[in-house]
């Protein structure tokens, strides 16, 4: 039942990550427009702009499903992908094993013709990405949608009430049990709960098995999207809504999920750079979250070919060189007393122990930055992350300190976001 699953320790190894990259990654990516939910939008909404892009782009009478031969993943190469994450940052990756569309990027036995193995790329996705990862020392998420818009069983269950479970039973499930047995995912993030309650998707059960019986069972982190009403409530971690920011430090580990397009998970091949997020965005995002306790997983959408786009590759690069001189305010780091300073929203903290670190995404006019939450003592020592030597410090006449930043920029280029590292604090 919920109550013992919840009260399950999560793994330490998710709280001291902090940061991953998301994948979304499938069929939708062939259509590359609008978004991942495209063929929802063109077919369940009957929406007139795809419903116009489908005319304008494709043959009379094209089906969702001839999309999946165009999706060949003729460039993916694992073990670039993962070195371009490991160079981002990230701890951990996440990708979309099967998203609402049902199309799995594994050989699923229950997904007979509709998988990455028996067409489009015909090579098995979850299981390459999976060892390129671990060989770079990054963790494994698997992205699962319990839902598939348009599968029979699916939809006859849902005519039913969800009082039936054909769906669950013969698809979803085995297809979970599949993935856990066979690639010993390091993180199970659900998704596509909501329109059942978790009674129909079994999920108190398929947990149970997960933290009792699996082969990942010490290790394994999952989200809370395991039913309607589920989500912020019960699971390992809480996602609560996508680019979810709860304004205060919450009492549960979370995660804020954002993507680099502002406008879709999945790649969209007319995307222009103002939908972008730019790197000071990303900067304050991951600040942000770690400060209030989060772990911030950034999401790219790679092409039907398998490239991740360069704009997409230099953002992560730009993450990754941040987290090079800052990291050690971020990584297993832990939400300090105070969390922003009051004043301006600009200042965020986080601790290890006995030390403290400000993060300051403007840098102070005058070279001096004011904090007001710090109680210094005689013997506090100021260092600023990425370069050398202490730094002067007085007591502020008010409460707190004034620290003198060099005068100088620490790098030449303005970029967003320092790291000051109090010692001798309270």
């Amino acid at each position: 039942d919920w109550a013992s699953l919840d009260a399950r320790p999560l793994p330490a190894w998710f709280d001291r990550a902090k940061v991953g990259v998301f994948v979304h990654w499938g069929v939708f990516s062939v259509p590359a427009w609008g978004s991942e939910w495209f063929w929802w939008h063109w077919q369940g909404q009957h929406d007139a702009a795809y419903e116009r892009f489908v005319r304008r782009r494709f043959p009379p009478g094209t089906t969702y499903a001839e999309f999946a031969p165009r999706f060949t993943a003729h460039d993916f190469q694992p073990r670039q992908w993962a070195q371009l994450f490991q160079r981002a940052g990230a701890r951990y990756v996440v990708l979309t094993t099967k998203h609402h569309e049902g199309f799995t990027n594994w050989g699923s036995p229950v997904s007979w013709n509709w998988n990455s193995v028996d067409t489009g790329p015909h090579r098995d996705l979850v299981g390459e990405l999976g060892e390129a990862l671990r060989e770079s020392n990054l963790r494994y998420g698997l992205y699962h949608s319990l839902m598939e818009w348009f599968n029979p069983l699916y939809l006859a269950d849902k005519q039913n009430d969800f009082k039936t479970q054909s769906f669950v039973l013969k698809k979803m499930m085995p297809e979970l049990y599949d993935l856990v047995l066979k690639y010993k995912p390091d993180l199970i993030w659900s998704d596509g709960d909501w329109e059942a309650p978790d009674s129909y998707w079994n999920s108190t059960s398929f947990l149970a098995w997960l933290y009792n019986d699996s082969p990942v069972k010490d290790t394994v982190v999952v989200n809370d999207r395991w039913g309607r009403g589920c989500s912020c409530h019960h699971g390992g971690f809480y996602n609560c809504a996508d680019k979810f920011r709860p304004g205060t430090l919450p009492d549960h580990k979370w995660e804020m999920c954002s993507s680099l397009d502002r406008l879709s998970w999945g790649y969209r091949s007319n995307m222009s750079l103002p939908e972008v997020m730019d790197e000071m965005s990303m900067i304050e995002e991951l600040v942000q979250t770690v400060s209030l306790g989060g772990n911030y997983l950034l999401n790219v959408g790679p092409t039907k070919e398998g490239v991740i786009v360069p704009i997409f590759q230099e953002r992560l690069l730009a993450l990754g060189k941040w987290l090079e001189t800052n990291g050690e305010a971020i990584y297993e780091s832990q939400p300090w007393r105070v969390q922003m300073e009051n004043t301006t929203g600009t200042v965020w903290y986080t601790s290890k122990g006995p030390v403290v670190f400000a993060i300051f995404l403007l840098w102070p006019r005058d070279s001096v930055l004011c904090l007001s939450s710090p109680i210094p003592s005689p013997g506090t020592q100021v260092t600023l992350l990425g370069f050398g030597g202490t730094l002067e410090w007085q007591k502020h006449p008010g409460k707190g300190m004034l620290i003198s930043l060099p005068h100088m920029l620490p790098s030449p280029l303005p970029q967003s976001g320092w790291a000051v590292k109090l010692e001798g604090v309270k």
